[in-house]
């Protein structure tokens, strides 16, 4: 497998580059990520598919410089696929043809249910939920991977797409045609979709808008969830939204104003035919599902049990001394194990614990001064993949907190929309606290654990003078009396 891999996607509106490098063997990261809404499909609708020259020579020009990109940045491996558009296109031939002679790229033309495959792989992969549908919407097209238990049971490509759509309906004020096609198309679908997992730049842009309406705490969109009815009145004013000002004030970007209306005019009709209540928005899609496949065909394109490739590749990247993590969090079960009685925190408190202590040294690769700092910045912003926002910021406000002090209402005011009480925080933080206490000396010391009402002790087998000392200025949620013995 390459160490940087290119992967580009042809769609009908947009042409998308992203570029991956490997850390380990499952680890990787982004490196770049571009766009050019070259829409290749435009016109296509009118003249029985055949793609147009503009649209064509836009394309090529796009393709042109993702390649001086890739090249420039040592990619070693380029997958292109192509959906909808080219899929449809009598005369795609003619384009293929010219991209391989000229670019010595070769374009993979994927059939929809393929196309809706690699947006489940991505989803189930780098989603933190088991059982949910994967809503695509593309320019002409729009694709479902239902996942049961975190396997795809099934795939199903729709010809849904905004630019079909747009051209067809949308562009002769035929709302009630448009939508009696899109149900006409969803009547194929006798499925249940309890959960929709939103695909593609039309989901995103609707989850972007709620965010900034909603004053969200976090400025990430992988991962973010609302529901539906709570919404609704929003989608249906960016539906009728009559002219580029009204959806400015609404939050649209300027680069969505040509497509926005009659995607979320097909997003809202998907939801509403199958009355959906719970969105969560992926900010991965097809050009990861192609990723991912590759690296992990001998795997049945899913990553091995109990493994999160966010964590893998922050600590790849930035813990120095990998047996340094493994040990705090190993060390953090049995603190957590042993304190049970007293906290009485669900088992799952222990695995944002385990996983902040395991990520604690992140920030002194960046910076000895201000490391806590660093760390918590790296884990809001670097564990992508496979948590919610809710864990993903409690991870990072334990590691934060990990000195002498304990954290108060002010300190997690502005997160406290997706945190629990301040008391587990409270006990989460004294926890991470005493653990990186115990490892002051960096020696990695096998400690036994015994509680007896209120008084912890902890033995080891040396004399730990700069430990004693630290453990003699933590603050606990409660009075605890810790004694360190030689044993």
């Amino acid at each position: 497998m390459a160490k940087i891999t290119t992967i580009i996607d042809i769609g009908s509106n947009s042409m998308r580059m992203v570029v991956f490098k490997k850390t380990s063997r499952f680890g990787f990261h982004l490196i770049n990520e571009s766009k050019s809404k070259v829409k290749i499909s435009e016109g296509c609708y009118k003249n029985n598919g055949n793609l147009q020259a503009l649209p064509m020579q836009r394309a090529f020009g796009a393709l042109e410089s993702f390649l001086q990109i890739a090249n420039n940045l040592k990619s070693r491996k380029i997958l292109c696929v192509a959906t909808s558009a080219l899929r449809d296109a009598p005369n795609k031939k003619e384009f293929i043809s010219k991209v391989s002679k000229e670019l010595n790229i070769n374009i993979k033309i994927i059939a929809g249910e393929k196309e809706a495959y690699y947006g489940g792989v991505a989803a189930r992969n780098l989603i933190d939920c088991n059982d949910f549908t994967t809503v695509d919407i593309g320019g002409g097209s729009t694709e479902f991977a239902f996942i049961n238990n975190g396997d795809i049971i099934d795939t199903i490509s729709l010809n849904i797409g905004t630019v079909r759509i747009k051209e067809l309906y949308f562009d002769k004020q035929n709302l009630d045609g448009a939508k009696n096609y899109i149900e006409s198309q969803l009547k194929t679908i006798n499925k249940k979709l309890p959960t929709i997992v939103g695909l593609g730049g039309t989901a995103r842009a609707i989850s972007k808008i709620i965010l900034q309406k909603d004053n969200y705490p976090l400025d990430i969109l992988h991962g973010f969830t609302y529901d539906v009815d709570s919404n609704s009145q929003l989608m249906e004013g960016i539906i009728v939204a009559k002219d580029e000002n009204r959806l400015k004030e609404l939050g649209v970007r300027k680069d969505r104003y040509d497509t926005i209306s009659v995607g979320t005019f097909i997003f809202k009709t998907i939801l509403d035919y199958f009355e959906v209540n719970k969105v969560i928005t992926s900010g991965v899609g097809v050009r990861e599902g192609v990723y991912l496949t590759d690296i992990l065909r001998n795997s049945n394109d899913k990553f091995p049990s109990n493994f999160n490739v966010s964590i893998r590749s922050l600590i790849d990247r930035f813990v120095d001394d990998e047996q340094q993590s493994a040990y705090l969090g190993n060390n953090a079960k049995k603190i957590f194990d042993t304190l049970q009685p007293l906290h009485n925190l669900d088992l799952k408190y222990r695995s944002a614990l385990v996983i902040a202590s395991k990520l604690q040294l992140i920030g002194f690769s960046l910076n000895f001064y201000k490391n806590e700092d660093h760390t918590f910045n790296y884990i809001l912003n670097g564990l992508n993949y496979g948590f919610t926002h809710e864990d993903k910021t409690l991870i990072a406000i334990v590691a934060k907190y990990s000195k002498k002090s304990l954290p108060k209402t002010e300190d997690i005011e502005q997160y406290k929309q997706l945190l629990p009480s301040l008391e587990i925080v409270q006990w989460l933080n004294f926890m991470m606290t005493l653990n990186i206490s115990l490892n002051s000396e960096y020696s990695k010391l096998p400690y036994n654990y015994s509680l007896e009402s209120n008084k912890l002790t902890i033995s080891s087998d040396q004399n730990c003078y700069i430990v004693n000392r630290a453990l003699q200025k933590i603050k606990s949620p409660i009075n605890i009396d810790i004694e360190l013995n030689k044993i």
